[in-house]
């Protein structure tokens, strides 16, 4: 970062002495968008750490839930921010989704949930695909981008369509767990 300090109203002197007039100053920090809850220490089922889990980037079924971190929700998570439309639609639809998900650990007496691997796997790939055909993965350095070229910010469809997902939990899309299940035993519930 360049070390700038005011000479006058009407410019800038660099370190390097040089002086730049200029009519106006932008001073930006800079901030990190495909750094989901950085800096928090998130560990997971066998003290998975999130950090590691994300390594290559943010990835989370339905911007919500990753495997390995069961109970773990997460509202505007990856893949949930727009270029268009509102985010508090997008939060409404998942705090929605996920009062369904509590609702349904307490119906069925269920110690947690867990989003299979399977299920991940296979919704990254469908939105990687379909975020392949946007501008947002063009051959441009973006913020949109992570370092390593993935684009884990946008939603790459409606708000129409994230609200249809949402809707309503696909409980099969998980692993769950009996609350009364013998400790150290890992058996799914009806």
């Amino acid at each position: 970062m360049a070390s700038l300090s005011l000479r006058d109203r009407d410019g800038i002197v660099t370190k390097d002495g040089k002086e730049h007039a200029v009519d106006t100053i932008v001073f930006a920090t800079g901030f990190e968008t495909t750094r989901f809850l950085a800096p928090v220490d998130v560990r997971g089922s066998g003290g998975t750490s999130l950090n590691d889990a994300w390594a290559r980037g943010a990835e989370a079924y339905l911007g919500m839930t990753v495997p390995d971190f069961p109970n773990f929700f997460i509202l505007y998570g990856p893949n949930t921010n727009l270029g268009h439309n509102s985010i508090i639609f997008m939060i409404e639809c998942q705090v929605g989704y996920l009062v369904q998900c509590i609702r349904a650990l307490v119906d069925r007496d269920l110690a947690y949930i867990d989003v299979r691997h399977d299920v991940l796997r296979r919704y990254t790939a469908e939105l990687e695909q379909a975020l392949d055909k946007l501008v947002w993965t063009g051959s441009c350095v973006s913020w949109y981008k992570n370092e390593h070229g993935r684009v884990t910010n946008n939603w790459p469809y409606t708000t129409l369509a994230y609200w249809w997902r949402t809707r309503r939990p696909r409980l099969a899309d998980f692993r769950q767990v009996a609350r009364n299940a013998p400790s150290g035993e890992r058996r799914a519930a009806a």
